[in-house]
């Protein structure tokens, strides 16, 4: 080394010797923490040492031996079977021409497919590895699957098992956020496909894609608004009376034990608003996002469904299976709580209301996956669905499970 290189190094050793130790002191310095999970958002300091959290969802199969069927309860004169068995996670429902059954799911990240053999379903997985995939929908020969942000169309399914699905995720232009953005979707008597969008928080001021159930051409085009200030909706159906939209819709975590209420609604017209984030059942002003007169102009629930309960699919009721009574009332299911202390729901209930949305009346049908004494639950109901021959299908995303429920006063004959 030379005499001017020396020099050189010496005159730059202490410059070396600084950062050295600054990159020292930076590593030394502690990591950021990592954010609350997003099921957090809005807890109150108050609460900060809260045991409430989200019950993790069982993602393996479960054995009819270990579903205990005999404990669920329905009134007198109806009956519940084990229909199909063997699919973790299985939720939302939607039934083909032919008498194929898709059920979406959630966590796990599959559609099921469910093929009636008369004494027996065979089930296959029809897609897997997306995220969310809770929307299935049926119509003209072709099943509809919705993701987070995906939506797929398989093409003449029933006849062809194998076809692959044509994207339209590129029409549908939906919203990529995770949170409470798992799909439901349904067709209308319109013809028009309409797909929930919601909230991507648990309270906040939503971005204006969010908080909101849309309708489409079944192509993607031709989008509308149908109703705002939604929080949470997974389920829906047209009233057979009017063709007019009701819904399910969650209420926030965080406000206590007692509420705010889960939300049955009534869309009369087009663009209504529901009122999240500023006003929640039957006109309760949000904690934490205040506006002056929060309530004024909303619509408010035709019905409440309970506090923290869950209350995901819902069906009117056509079939003529069961008795005169349940004509055009509507099976709600309720996943059940987490955000309370004491649960509340895992079940399904009935629900009759005249076509205006008035005189409601919530009675309980399918009881018993809940332990009140123990506080435990070993299913939890998300959808429900009316078959052919009047029976009712009940999906148990806990058991990865489907029920069907027959009324002993009628045909026994299965679709």
């Amino acid at each position: 080394m030379t005499h001017a290189n020396f020099a050189f190094y010496r005159s730059m050793a202490p410059f070396a010797a600084a950062l050295f130790a600054a990159g020292l002191v930076h590593a030394q310095q502690p990591a950021a923490p990592a954010p609350p999970p997003a099921w957090q958002q809005g807890r109150p300091p108050s609460m900060a040492d809260s045991k409430l959290a989200p019950y993790p969802p069982k993602m393996t199969e479960t054995p009819p031996g270990e579903i205990p069927l005999d404990k669920i309860k329905v009134p007198k004169g109806f009956k519940v079977e084990l229909w199909a068995y063997g699919m973790p996670g299985a939720r939302m429902m939607a039934r083909g021409d032919k008498g194929t059954i898709w059920a979406g799911t959630r966590i796990i990240g599959r559609v099921y497919e469910i093929k009636d053999k008369g004494e027996k379903r065979e089930t296959r997985i029809l897609a897997e590895k997306l995220t969310q995939p809770n929307g299935v929908a049926f119509r003209g020969g072709a099943l509809y699957v919705a993701a987070i942000n995906r939506v797929f169309r398989y093409d003449g399914i029933e006849d062809n098992p194998g076809v692959q699905p044509v994207e339209l995720t590129a029409q549908f232009k939906l919203p990529s956020e995770v949170q409470h953005n798992w799909k439901f979707m349904a067709f209308g008597p319109d013809n028009k496909l309409y797909i929930q969008v919601g909230a991507p928080c648990n309270i906040c001021e939503p971005g204006p894609e969010y908080g909101q159930i849309r309708r489409y051409n079944p192509d993607g085009s031709g989008m509308e608004v149908i109703a705002r200030g939604v929080r949470n909706s997974v389920g829906f159906d047209f009233d057979p009376r009017s063709g007019e939209l009701w819904f399910t819709d969650n209420g926030r975590d965080w406000m206590g034990d007692d509420g705010p209420q889960d939300e049955l609604n009534r869309v009369s017209k087009v663009g209504e608003f529901f009122g999240f984030p500023y006003c929640h059942a039957q006109g309760i002003p949000d904690r934490d996002i205040k506006k002056k007169d929060p309530c004024r102009g909303v619509t408010l629930p035709v019905a409440l469904l309970g506090p923290h309960a869950a209350a995901l699919g819902m069906r009117f009721y056509t079939g003529g299976m069961f008795p005169k009574a349940y004509q055009n009332s509507i099976f709600v299911a309720r996943r059940g709580s987490w955000n309370r202390t004491k649960l509340f729901a895992f079940d399904v209930v009935n629900v009759r209301a005249g076509a205006d949305g008035k005189n409601a009346k919530v009675t309980p049908f399918m009881t018993g996956f809940r332990d009140p004494k123990a506080n435990t639950f070993w299913g939890r109901p998300v959808d429900v669905l009316q078959m052919p021959d009047g029976s009712l299908l009940v999906s148990d995303e806990q058991n990865g499970a489907i029920y069907r429920v027959t009324y002993a006063g009628a045909s026994k004959k299965k679709s």
